[in-house]
């Protein structure tokens, strides 16, 4: 069972306030420097309207509650009680701007970044065998919202490659197992019979050299699905993959030719860009499939084309029926038509191995099976730029 690797807690301790206290802070900073602004400029306009005021002849004078008062004086009066006005009336109302701004920030950004919140408690409970867990943020579609899908999509593949290598590692054991145990049998029968004589030996030998092969085939498979399987190529040249079908196809022409098979090929120019040992790796386990799962005296039919932006690589073949909805199950590892970890040849990882190198090449492929029997698997690989 695979475990979660556990959280590293011994980082570096990150200091000061946290976001949705810096984002408040930043708020009421903003709000108090416009209401300063804002403040300024009332003191001033309030001074122009004041000094804007008709002006009366010098010497002039004004009867205010019964005092006379000279028209000067009580226009700097007025001028300054405006302004002091203004002041205190503005400063009640900046502190009140300022507070309601900081309230209103906190209670704002708290709300917005509440789906942060919840990607991070997600993060923080995830594991192995909590994988299951989702988010899915409802409301308008922000930021936020986006952050919440891309986790849970995310967590989607981290599932997806939980699961796929729970069943690789299971199928695998399960394979590895079958030769080991069929050595030790072998060993053990042998050994224990103390009249083995030389026949015997090279009997057991021979069925110990079989089952080794065995499991040196699939350990080699399985090294070439791990290289392969979610990596970037090394090599990119301009591959013809006619050329490389007619590489791939003189290592089965022995075997074809034992089952007596009907072949047609039809390789037209089919030109994309990518690793060459890769590419003639699809088209042999393609046609080490089509020969291997065909039943004798049966056909196999080969095409290649180009295309405008794919070009496209199809091995059809004879076989024994398939169920139309068990066919895109051939692609996982150690699954074989027809069979399931049962094949005596083979490793039943060859359309695994093709994927995986079609995808690493950016292309796409998928099986369509044979009607009466048998099984076609079309690859379309991108258009080389010539």
């Amino acid at each position: 069972m695979l475990g979660a690797a556990p959280l590293r807690t011994d980082f570096t301790q990150r200091r000061g306030p946290g976001l949705r206290l810096r984002i408040t802070l930043l708020a009421t900073a903003l709000v108090a420097f416009v209401s300063c602004l804002l403040l300024l400029l009332g003191w001033m306009l309030v001074g122009r309207v004041v000094d804007s005021m008709p002006a009366f002849p010098e010497g002039s004078t004004v009867q205010v509650d019964g005092v006379e008062v000279d028209t000067d004086v009580l226009s700097q009066v007025l001028g300054a009680n405006a302004r002091a006005d203004v002041v205190r009336s503005g400063a009640v109302a900046f502190l009140f701007v300022v507070l309601a701004a900081a309230v209103l920030a906190w209670a704002i950004t708290g709300r917005v970044l509440k789906p942060v919140h919840d990607v991070t408690e997600a993060a923080r409970r995830l594991s192995a065998e909590s994988l299951g867990e989702r988010l899915r943020l409802s409301g308008p579609r922000d930021e936020v919202a986006e952050l919440a899908d891309t986790f849970d999509g995310m967590l989607d593949r981290l599932q997806a490659a939980f699961d796929s290598q729970r069943r690789f590692v299971a199928n695998a054991s399960h394979e590895l197992r079958t030769p080991l145990s069929v050595i030790r049998t072998e060993l053990d029968v042998t050994l224990s019979d103390p009249d083995a004589d030389d026949e015997e030996l090279r009997r057991m030998a021979g069925v110990v050299r079989s089952a080794t092969e065995r499991a040196e085939q699939l350990v080699s498979a399985l090294l070439l699905l791990a290289r392969t399987e979610g990596t970037r190529l090394a090599v990119h040249e301009h591959v013809d993959l006619a050329t490389v079908v007619d590489s791939a196809w003189r290592a089965v022409r022995t075997e074809s030719a034992a089952k007596q098979l009907r072949m047609s090929f039809r390789t037209g120019p089919a030109h994309t860009v990518g690793d060459p040992a890769l590419l003639e790796r699809i088209a042999g386990n393609l046609l080490e499939n089509a020969v291997r799962h065909n039943v004798v005296g049966g056909w196999i039919d080969v095409v290649t084309e180009g295309g405008p932006q794919w070009s496209a690589l199809r091995v059809s073949s004879s076989g024994p029926p398939i169920a139309p909805d068990l066919v895109e199950s051939l692609f996982e590892p150690f699954r074989r038509g027809g069979t399931d970890r049962t094949a005596r040849t083979g490793t039943g990882l060859g359309l695994s191995i093709v994927r995986a190198a079609v995808t690493a090449h950016e292309g796409r492929v998928h099986a369509e099976a044979v009607p009466g029997g048998g099984l076609a698997v079309i690859v379309h690989l991108p258009v080389a730029n010539r």
